[in-house]
Order: structure tokens, then C-alpha cells, then sequence
């Protein structure tokens, strides 16, 4: 049985969508927002190491940090702490007291109320204070 050949043009046409089809997996993943892992986990260390290095020149104790932080991991965030207490000391620099409060952890912000639980709220105080 005789083989069919393809044409030099077919297989360019072949190739060339392989190569596209392989190349938009990567932009629909960063259009659905999926991210590589080796990418995040490099970015949550990079970010730990800051936040540590950050924790340390406020002078908030390492403890503090992890909770306050609590959704980057702990060891880059010790790393950070540590390398920052080193260059401290050694330039003999002070702690910079912090202007701002911590930020909150993603997902622990407190629900605003509705118009309605607000009215009620209010009912509820003049009713308190009448009594008085």
C-alpha cells in the first residue's frame, strides 16, 4: 500500500498550529487567573522575606508578625526578620515605629451592615436610651 506524503505547506500549517495552540495555554491561563506554582510559591517567599524584613524594622515581634500575616508561610518571613535584625545590628540602627495599624488578613474584614440592620440598630438604641 503506497504511503501518502505531505506536502512541505501542510506541514507547516500543521506546526504552526501546534505551536499556537500550545502558546495560548498560557494566555488563557492568565486570563482565567490561573497561576503557575513554581511562580506563586516564588512570590509568596519574595514577600514573606519583605514582610519579615519589614516586621523586624518596626519592631514587631516575630510572633506578631505570623498572625498579623498569617497567610504567607513562616519560614520566609523568619528569613526576612532574621536578615533584617543582622543588617540592624550591624549598621546599629533603631527600630521605625510603625504610623499605620497592620493591615487585615484576606477573607477577616468585618461585614458592613445593610440599610436596614443599621435603622434597626438605631430603633434599638433611642428605645435604650428613653428607658433612661
Amino acid at each position: 500500500m503506497p504511503t501518502k506524503r505531505r506536502s512541505p505547506l501542510s506541514i507547516s500549517v500543521i506546526a504552526a498550529a501546534a505551536l499556537f495552540g500550545l502558546g495560548a495555554c498560557e494566555m488563557v491561563q492568565q486570563q482565567m487567573g490561573i497561576e503557575d506554582q513554581a511562580a506563586k510559591a516564588a512570590r509568596l517567599d519574595a514577600d514573606g522575606r519583605a514582610v519579615g524584613g519589614a516586621c523586624r524594622q518596626s519592631g514587631r515581634a516575630i510572633e506578631d508578625c505570623y498572625s498579623i500575616y498569617s497567610w504567607l508561610p513562616k519560614a520566609p518571613i523568619y528569613e526576612g526578620w532574621r536578615d533584617m535584625d543582622a543588617y540592624m545590628r550591624e549598621n546599629k540602627l533603631e527600630t521605625v515605629e510603625p504610623q499605620l495599624p497592620p493591615i487585615a488578613a484576606p477573607g477577616s474584614r468585618k461585614r458592613t451592615p445593610t440599610p436596614e440592620e443599621t435603622a434597626a440598630a438605631a430603633k434599638a438604641g433611642k428605645k435604650d436610651s428613653e428607658k433612661r
